[in-house]
């Protein structure tokens, strides 16, 4: 899942998106609401953590550019503003949901979790494949009952693969679901990702290479 973070305060950005990414993501961070919109309309987010007072550009405008121009984007809009004019206020603007400052990480990412589920490209919490199990929800895989230790980019890279279901998967779609705008589009970060993957998988292998055009879950005919 993609996810831009809007956030004028330098220290709460940061915060939020090492976080994130702990947790799997890829994260953009805009300081500014002129920021946040151009990224928006050049990047595909699932999700935009957006605060309603962003300078050179508001957050409520940042949002009705978003409901009009990227509608299949899911808004979160945070603020110091908690009252419940302000709630539907913003609501109201085309926001799909409303946390208020301070918040706790944890119901952050349950938020984001429960927005990224009803974008086009939901898919379910718990997922499989042969005898492996990834719950995306909890942030886990096991094969065969047996707990992968994964880190957030393995993880990323085989939830996205499991989702597609058996089709191939290019490098530059892992590129731009799971890692952010500041890794370097021609580095072989992707190829050593899914090769540690291979190898905390196990045998059989469940990872193809599909000549010139990516990765796949593999089935039962490759082993034949």
């Amino acid at each position: 899942m993609r996810i831009l973070v809007a956030e004028d305060e330098p220290h709460i950005a940061d915060a939020v998106a090492r976080g994130l990414r702990r947790q799997g993501m890829a994260v953009d961070v805009a300081g500014d609401g002129a920021l946040a919109l151009y990224k928006a309309r050049v990047f595909d987010y699932d999700v935009v953590v957006l605060d309603r007072d962003l300078p050179k550009m508001h957050g409520d405008d940042v949002c009705r550019a978003l409901n009009r121009e990227r509608p299949e984007v899911k808004v979160l809009m945070l603020t110091a503003s908690t009252g419940v004019d302000e709630l539907v206020e913003g609501l109201a603007l085309g926001a799909d949901d409303y946390l208020g400052k301070p918040f706790k990480f944890a119901e952050l990412v349950a938020r984001i979790d429960a927005l990224g589920r009803r974008t086009e490209r939901a898919r379910p919490a718990a997922m499989s494949w042969a005898d492996l199990e990834v719950d995306t929800a909890r942030h886990t895989a096991t094969r065969a009952g047996h707990d992968l230790s994964l880190t957030p980019k393995e993880f990323g890279v085989l939830r996205e693969l499991v989702a597609a279901a058996g089709a191939a998967v290019s490098p530059e779609e892992l590129l731009e679901r799971v890692w952010d705008e500041n890794t370097d589009p021609f580095t072989n970060t992707v190829r050593m990702a899914v090769m540690t993957l291979r190898r905390k998988l196990g045998d059989p292998p469940l990872v193809a290479t599909v000549q010139g055009a990516g990765y796949r879950m593999a089935s039962d005919s490759d082993s034949a």
